[in-house]
């Protein structure tokens, strides 16, 4: 069988994989892959209420992370074109005492890095947005947050990235990666590549292709279900958490976080509890017709911070999985192909490393 070479191959071409393409690709001369089992927007990409979420991304530095990905979403429209990306603000309800006294924290956490963070009163954030429950003790409010596209934002990525000479092999799973004299060597259901570099950005699935060459990515999996209405008057205007109503007048809902597994099926029970937890959010929802839902499998780092960078065990090979992807993919993209073209990235990123988790139980 013919072996194609490759500089670069990144497996995986969800928003983080193609984004880290895109980035690459606006490197002159450099001959990249990328490789998918499916298609863009066949996985959990594909599946997601698309915030660009900022404000209570703990501890400080991941939220700093978190801004200069909104930050760099900014550059990214006038590079390859609308995604929709819009800096809404975002605002998340305060119901209980105890929720008063967590936001009154994240605030001065937040301060640290001039991440504005507003703790707004009923009578403030009802008028900022009128629907919302008077139940309300208040809520935290941020400009930063807001939302894209995410059917523009992968299909831009993609483009873009094949009009500067991205190579791309879809439906087209790994079978094997192996270490090679001159870097690796990529076994899939329809080749063999190799490359002195390899990225694995595959979500999901990038557990299973790391034990190919005996390292340990600690993630497990999170199903959320997600309700869609039928297009309705303007109810709500910034992303809230757990819901964005869409510019045709659709509303996502959507609060659940299940370890299922791999089961991308919706259950009654769950979507239930969504329509109920919306309805107590936004009370005029409660005569808005339910047309649809549908749910997304989410890779999770065990200690919930993403896991990006070079395995020291392994020269070459780098890892960018996450929690946010939608959120992060753009600073994540730019670090990515900062790092494998010179070493290192622009934004400090070593505390995202896979080292820290060497002697922690959930990696063993």
């Amino acid at each position: 069988m013919k072996v194609e070479t490759y500089d670069a191959i990144v497996i995986g071409a969800g928003v983080v994989g193609l984004g880290i393409t895109y980035e690459l690709s606006k490197q002159q001369g450099l001959k990249t892959l990328t490789i998918d089992q499916g298609y863009p927007m066949s996985g959990t990409s594909g599946a997601t209420q698309a915030w660009i979420w900022v404000h209570s991304k703990t501890p400080y530095k991941y939220g700093q992370l978190s801004l200069a990905s909104a930050n760099r979403y900014q550059e990214l429209q006038e590079e390859i074109g609308d995604i929709e990306y819009i800096r809404s603000g975002g605002i998340a309800p305060i119901f209980s005492k105890q929720e008063l006294y967590d936001a009154k924290a994240l605030q001065l956490e937040m301060s640290k890095a001039n991440i504005p963070v507003d703790l707004l009163s009923r009578e403030e954030i009802l008028k900022l947005e009128p629907n919302l429950s008077p139940n309300l003790l208040g809520a935290t409010y941020s400009p930063i947050d807001g939302h894209v596209n995410p059917f523009k934002l992968i299909q831009r990525y993609h483009l873009q990235a094949k009009i500067n000479g991205a190579h791309f092999s879809f439906y087209n799973g790994v079978r094997a990666l192996e270490k090679t004299e001159v870097g690796y060597k990529v076994t899939t259901n329809r080749g063999v590549y190799e490359a002195e570099k390899v990225i694995l950005s595959a979500g999901l699935w990038s557990k299973s292709i790391g034990e190919f060459l005996n390292i340990r990515i600690p993630t497990h999996t999170s199903r959320g279900q997600i309700l869609v209405t039928e297009p309705t008057e303007p109810l709500i205007h910034h992303v809230i958490i757990g819901m964005r109503q869409l510019s045709n007048g659709i509303v996502l809902m959507g609060f659940s976080k299940e370890d299922v597994g791999y089961d991308r099926r919706t259950t009654m029970d769950v979507l239930q509890d969504t329509a109920e937890k919306s309805v107590n959010l936004v009370p005029k929802l409660k005569d808005v017709k339910i047309v649809r839902s549908f749910s997304g499998i989410r890779v999770m780092p065990n200690d919930g911070l993403p896991i990006f960078g070079e395995v020291s065990e392994q020269k070459n090979l780098y890892v960018a999985v996450t929690h946010s992807g939608m959120t992060l993919s753009a600073i994540l993209g730019k670090s990515m192909a900062e790092l494998v073209t010179t070493g290192e990235s622009s934004f400090p990123m070593e505390a995202y490393s896979i080292e820290r988790f060497k002697g922690r139980e959930e990696n063993q």
